[in-house]
Parts: structure tokens; C-alpha cells; sequence
């Protein structure tokens, strides 16, 4: 792989498992020294920071909740002050507690809204003002087909992932001027733990959907995310891109 990404700094969410191993182990290949968070998998988190340390490059991981405004300030200001810079922010960390709406309670709506509406917000909000100081900056957040369809089951999860295609067109009007960009990658069915958990029926049924055929990996979202926080998408911005095998159409 070229060292597309040589010397830039990430930070990225949700950084010890699945899509979001997949983004920080493609980021340190193309020469990106990561930093990442992790919720309660600290042993991943370990994991893959010796991973990417065995890579030449910079690591440091963070334990944090996505809904703590707080934190998401004090990672943001550490990974600036540990590694001089921040240059590219990934979105990644996400939550689901699926139920229809009729016995959804107000506790299931409320964590995955705080996590994957709110914790994006949190992130983008910290690292706006040194993107803005240096004009220059990516910001790149996972969404999913489901926000752009809706899904039975997941109301909350879909609402939450919909919001951050707002704010990302938002966020990606307000910071353009400072050569910010600002994108939403939408995977579709990806192998992670998160599908092992569906019944067998629902998986089939999924992979009746996608035309190419087969389930997509956490590393075919994050080659299209290291694609967007590089020089050769310098040009897109406001930007929602399916990666789901054609599962949408």
C-alpha cells in the first residue's frame, strides 16, 4: 500500500474492534500515525496498538464513553498535545439495542442516540476549532444504508444514524472555507460481531439483497475511508457513500 496518508495524524472512535481495527490498521499502513478510542475493550485496544506500533508508526488509545462532551475535549486536546497535530477525525464508534417501537423504552432510545448522534457531535465539536486554526482537515463519519431506508426493529439506531448525515452536510458548509471536508461512509452488511448475533433467517434475507453477493469486510470500508482522508478526495465534501455492495438498490 502507498503511504497515501505519511505523516497525518487520526484519531478514530471506536478503534478496538471491527470497522474501526480495520480503519486505524489501514491508516498506520499508509504511513498515518492513530490514535483511537475504545468503550470497554481494553484488551483490543491493546492489541491493536501494538499492531500499528510494529508499523513504524505512532499510536495511543483512549478509554471514553461517546456521550461524555467532556472527554471527547480532553482526547482531542491530548492526541494534539502528544502528537503536535490532528489532521484527520473518523466517526466510527456506534451502538444498537434494536426493538420495534412499541417496546422500545426511553433508556434503549436515549444510549444509542447519545452515542451515535450526540458522540459525533461531541468529536466533530472538539476538533472543529483545529481544523478551522490550521485550514486544513478531514472529518469522516460511519453512518449505515439504514439511515438512508429505515429498518425494522431500529427506529433509534436509524434516527441516530440519519442525524449524522445532517450534521455532516452541515458541518461540511460550515467548514469549507478552512479546506475542511467533511463525509459519510454507509456500509451495509459487514461482517462483525454485531451480525453474528442475528438469527440466521435475517442474514439471509440480507444476502438475498446485496447484488454483488457476498458480505461485505471491515476492511472495504476502510480503504474508502483512508481513499477520503487523503490528498485524491481533497475535491469531495457533503458527500454520503454506500459501501454495501449494492445491497441499497
Amino acid at each position: 500500500m502507498n503511504k497515501q496518508l505519511d505523516g497525518k495524524t487520526a484519531l478514530v472512535t471506536g478503534g478496538s474492534s471491527g470497522i474501526g481495527t480495520a480503519i486505524v490498521q489501514t491508516f498506520a499502513k499508509a504511513g498515518a500515525h492513530v490514535a483511537f478510542t475504545y468503550h470497554s475493550n481494553k484488551q483490543g485496544a491493546e492489541t491493536v496498538l501494538s499492531e500499528i506500533e510494529s508499523m513504524g508508526v505512532k499510536g495511543a488509545f483512549f478509554q471514553a464513553d461517546m456521550a461524555d462532551f467532556k472527554k471527547a475535549q480532553e482526547i482531542v486536546d491530548q492526541v494534539i498535545d502528544s502528537f503536535g497535530t490532528l489532521d484527520i477525525l473518523v466517526n466510527n464508534a456506534g451502538a444498537n439495542q434494536d426493538k420495534v417501537i412499541w417496546k422500545m423504552t426511553e433508556t434503549m432510545w436515549d444510549e444509542v442516540i447519545d452515542t451515535d448522534l450526540k458522540g459525533v457531535f461531541n468529536y466533530i465539536r472538539a476538533a472543529s476549532p483545529n481544523f478551522r486554526e490550521k485550514k486544513s482537515g478531514r472529518i469522516i463519519t460511519i453512518s449505515s444504508i439504514n439511515a438512508l431506508r429505515g429498518k425494522f426493529g431500529q427506529s433509534n439506531y436509524a434516527a441516530a444514524k440519519a442525524g449524522v448525515i445532517g450534521l455532516s452536510k452541515s458541518v461540511a458548509r460550515e467548514l469549507g472555507r478552512s479546506n475542511v471536508t467533511v463525509n459519510v461512509v454507509c456500509p451495509g452488511l459487514i461482517a462483525t460481531k454485531m451480525i453474528q448475533s442475528m438469527p440466521d433467517d435475517f442474514k439471509e434475507k440480507a444476502l438475498e439483497e446485496i447484488i454483488l453477493g457476498r458480505i461485505g469486510t471491515p476492511e472495504d470500508i476502510a480503504e474508502v475511508v483512508a481513499f477520503l482522508a487523503g490528498d485524491g478526495a481533497r475535491h469531495i465534501t457533503g458527500e454520503v457513500i454506500k459501501v454495501d455492495g449494492g445491497q441499497y438498490i
